[in-house]
């Protein structure tokens, strides 16, 4: 009851804003700073809006389908994790994701190029390995262990609900069905995971 009040509220609220100054609340804008706030339905609205491009954009620089999944999930978690740094004078919130998920998709074509062609230079006692490729690569291995370690920090059913979310690709309502759970309990579990993956994920830096 108490949960769909603050629903109910939330959105009188942006009825009322948008009635008053004319601007409205609901722009990509407008979700990404309430993002960088820690709203998380701001968050959710965001990500069915702008998840289908960030995969399109994936699958065309990666082509294969389940790491631009996994290449737009981690994106989508970026946008969660860097919302505070989005400066709306410098370009819209759309074009500020889809440069994440951009780099996020070179990022994982050049660490699986630099993959292959290490591979060859082993298989070669006449090459010589290139100290960019290889700390590129290593980097990225950090980053993985990075988030592996931080999400250990969380309690089991955070950990189950953003792993379930952000990781497999799953709506709220099927994450409650998962864990067989409500689905506003699911969304506070996803809230607060979240909220600790990204201060951890800072402290690691």
């Amino acid at each position: 009851m108490f949960e769909q009040g603050a629903h109910t509220h939330r959105r009188e609220d942006r009825a009322h804003l948008s009635a008053v100054s004319g601007i409205d609340p609901d722009t990509s804008e407008s979700l990404l700073h309430r993002t960088a706030l820690g709203d998380e339905d701001a968050f959710a609205m965001l990500y069915d809006r702008t998840a289908p491009r960030v995969y399109g954009l994936c699958l065309r620089i990666v082509r294969d389908p389940a790491q631009a999944e996994e290449v737009a999930q981690e994106a989508m978690v970026e946008v969660w994790r860097t919302a505070t740094r989005f400066d709306e004078r410098r370009g819209s919130a759309n074009a500020w994701i889809t440069t994440i998920a951009h780099r996020k998709a070179v990022d994982r074509v050049r660490s699986a190029q630099a993959s292959v062609d290490r591979e060859r230079r082993v298989a070669s006692t006449s090459a010589e390995i290139e100290y960019d490729q290889v700390a590129e690569a290593a980097e990225g291995r950090l980053e993985h262990r990075q988030v592996r370690r931080c999400l250990k920090t969380l309690t089991e059913l955070q950990r189950q609900a953003v792993t379930l979310a952000y990781f497999g690709g799953h709506t709220y309502g099927q994450v409650a069905t998962l864990l067989d759970s409500p689905v506003p309990t699911v969304k506070s579990r996803i809230r607060d995971g979240l909220i600790k993956l990204r201060d951890c994920l800072e402290a690691a830096r």
